[in-house]
């Protein structure tokens, strides 16, 4: 009877595992992007208060992602087109899900040492909102400060 009710229950788990990467699929609007600092808890806006950015997730195995700063102006110089750079993130490759997370190895991205890694991502959803927070890592953004980043999507209707 245990064993019955294990397989049950993993069954059940799997099949809400499943929905939950089927979910990823569609169109996302960025509601927010927070770097958390490992060392303080302290979580910043980096982007600003109103970041834009739009994801594209297919049930095909694609994620695209391009997320700006608010308030970013057209570059003039070299040192404008380098901060543009460092107030941006953006990456494309193909996903997969594994459990509660989601793992894009990585084709094109602002960052080129990103490119040919598998960037890892724990997702969870809230109604139409899905929250993406990463492992701690150095960020580039950042001076290589190790950050968690949290980021906040709602569906697009």
């Amino acid at each position: 009877m245990r064993t019955v009710l294990a397989a049950i229950t993993l069954a059940l788990a799997s099949s809400v595992l499943a929905d939950d990467g089927a979910r990823l699929a569609g169109t996302w609007n960025l509601v927010s992007v927070a770097y958390e600092d490992v060392a303080t808890r302290a979580r910043t806006p980096v982007l600003g208060e109103h970041p834009k950015g739009t994801m594209v997730v297919t049930s095909a195995g694609r994620w695209i992602t391009v997320v700006t700063a608010e308030g970013r102006k057209v570059p003039q110089t070299d040192e404008e087109r380098a901060a543009a750079l460092r107030s941006m993130i953006a990456y494309a490759g193909r996903y997969r899900v594994e459990g509660d997370k989601v793992v894009t190895k990585i084709e094109v991205a602002w960052n080129e040492a990103w490119v040919g890694t598998d960037q890892t991502r724990f997702f969870r959803f809230d109604g139409d909102r899905l929250h993406i927070e990463s492992a701690p890592q150095p960020h580039p953004n950042v001076g290589g400060k190790v950050v968690r980043v949290i980021v906040t999507w709602e569906r697009e209707n």
